[in-house]
């Protein structure tokens, strides 16, 4: 089973020389914003990469503080205004509630998100290609691709009359994903119910209520909190028996059934790369939201098996890879 090791803050050691500390107070200041948790899914491997893309080395160039909500979504208003406070040269919200946070404080310094949503639709920029204000970034627009999840569900197992969706409340991105997820199991004669987590028991909850009904197949919002236990929830479907589709590809390595989505390491990276470009004195207004349009279908076959589903050679040809 494979496992990312992420870069998860800097440490000052106050026994410095006084002439370097000097230099590291004279650099350049990036607020590292995530509604998450350091060490899991956030590929800060993939945003300091963008960065040195762009010329700026941690700790050579640039100093780059680190602040997580730890999915608690209402403490990332003041993580923000303390950084607005402080005048750091650049905040880098990266995960949709971070973006929404650092949205609402309108402030002047730039800011460069990273979103699995529209950012017209929430409201982060006017247009992608002028987003006209002090905000830009990157989006993997998987509200768009929900529907597909769906649809995968349903093709994975085609005699289910009922889906279940997973969602967090606080995130952004709940109202639109839920509504085309409804649109398309309308379409295709399901009842979709809800259910809400919002905790790691909530999690459990969900996964016990549903293993009472392996009829009921799973499919799970993309939503920071539940990223950053990607291969947990890989884990708990398998132990619980759920056929489940995420958007990260960690859930299929930990045991679920399918992920299927844009590549968030590349968004993070495009993300990097923005924020040197505006370092070296680009403005946001002038650089459009980057799309990462690549999604990826990620089928596990072993998952499949312990769950008795067997797939049609056309759905697996379609897959970008197979876990045997």
């Amino acid at each position: 089973m494979r496992r990312r090791n992420f870069i998860q803050g800097i440490v000052v050691s106050t026994a410095w020389p006084l002439s370097t500390r000097a230099q590291q107070a004279a650099l350049p200041v990036v607020g590292f914003v995530n509604s998450s948790s350091p060490g899991g899914y956030p590929p800060v491997s993939a945003f300091l990469k963008g960065l040195g893309e762009a010329g700026f080395v941690e700790g050579r160039d640039v100093a780059i503080e680190y602040h997580w909500a730890e999915g608690h979504y209402e403490r990332l208003p003041g993580i923000i205004a303390n950084l607005v406070q402080r005048r750091v040269s650049v905040i880098a919200a990266t995960s949709t509630p971070a973006a929404a946070a650092a949205r609402a404080a309108n402030t002047t310094i730039p800011v460069v998100f990273t979103t699995s949503g529209d950012p017209v639709q929430l409201g982060f920029v006017s247009s992608l290609s002028q987003p006209g204000g002090d905000l830009t970034g990157t989006t993997q627009m998987n509200v768009e691709v929900a529907a597909k999840r769906i649809e995968l569900m349903h093709q994975a197992l085609p005699n289910a009359a009922t889906m279940a969706l997973l969602v967090n409340p606080p995130d952004p991105l709940v109202a639109p994903i839920s509504k085309e997820s409804s649109a398309a199991a309308a379409q295709l004669g399901l009842k979709l119910k809800v259910l809400r987590a919002g905790t790691e028991q909530d999690l459990i909850a969900a996964f016990e209520s549903l293993s009472k009904d392996s009829a009921t197949p799973l499919v799970i919002v993309s939503d920071p909190f539940f990223a950053n236990l990607g291969e947990q929830l890989g884990e708990m479907s398998l132990r619980y028996r759920v056929p489940a589709i995420f958007q990260y590809p960690e859930f299929t390595e930990g045991g679920g059934l399918l992920s299927y989505g844009g590549n968030v390491a590349e968004s993070y990276r495009l993300a990097g790369m923005y924020v040197g470009r505006i370092l070296k004195g680009e403005k946001p207004a002038n650089l459009p939201v980057q799309e990462v349009t690549k999604v990826e279908l990620i089928i596990n076959l072993k998952a499949a098996k312990s769950l008795g589903i067997s797939f049609p050679l056309s759905f697996l040809g379609r897959a970008d890879e197979v876990i045997e």
